[in-house]
């Protein structure tokens, strides 16, 4: 013999309310939880069932004292339906209302683009100007190295690189000292140490470049790639 199938949740629910609408009466939770049973609902979903039906006002709640109290009757869902359905319907027609304007928008906007030979000269055409754009774009990129602004903004930058690489090398040489007038007895062991960071004997300041990017730039912007 198969197992009995359990109730759904909607089945549940249909149940709790013949609870309330065949006694009409207010009932506590507790008294709820012992005739959820009686209609098939076990006492541990009982509190789970009648607050979806609270949550969906199928079922009123309210607090009387030091206790909660659920009551539904007949006309309160039947007013509760008509409620819902009364706002379905709204939705509904306002649905339809705005299919009806994005049905016309879209008839606006086909007018004037029905295919013909001038439509598709235009678009041809449309085509050849895009494309013409993007080559010069690409030209213009391909120029943007010798760009004089852009020349003198790496002419600052190698500036600024050079100033701190310098005072970098400084510091160096100043810790160097530093470590020879304390350490006298450790000059062999702070040499190996130097090489091995790579503080060599041809460690020294660096010298800014003669010819700059920002000098090239010159010369091209007026003219003079000779000078290069």
């Amino acid at each position: 013999m198969s197992k009995k199938r359990g109730l759904s949740l909607d089945e549940k629910r249909e149940k709790m309310l013949e609870i309330f609408y065949e006694s009409q009466n207010f009932f506590l939770l507790k008294e709820l939880e012992k005739l959820g049973p009686k209609k098939g609902v076990i006492s541990q979903s009982v509190k789970d069932v009648v607050q979806s039906l609270v949550d969906d006002d199928l079922v009123a709640k309210d607090k009387i004292g030091t206790s909660v109290y659920f009551w539904s009757l007949p006309s309160c869902a039947g007013n509760q339906l008509r409620n819902v359905h009364r706002k379905l319907e709204s939705d509904l027609q306002s649905g339809k209302k705005q299919l009806a304007e994005l049905v016309d928008q879209c008839d606006n906007l086909k007018k004037g683009r029905e295919e013909s030979d001038e439509r598709e000269e235009a678009l041809g055409e449309l085509k050849a100007i895009e494309l013409k754009h993007k080559e010069l774009k690409d030209e213009m990129g391909q120029y943007a190295d010798n760009d004089p602004a852009a020349f003198e903004e790496m002419k600052k930058a190698i500036e600024v690189a050079h100033a701190a690489a310098n005072r970098w090398t400084d510091n160096v040489f100043t810790l160097r000292q530093w470590c020879s007038n304390n350490f006298p007895e450790a000059k062999e062991q702070l040499e190996h140490m130097y090489k091995e960071v790579g503080i060599t004997d041809d460690f020294d300041y660096l010298e800014l470049p003669t010819v700059l990017p920002g000098t090239v730039g010159n010369q091209m912007a007026e003219g003079n790639p000779e000078g290069m």
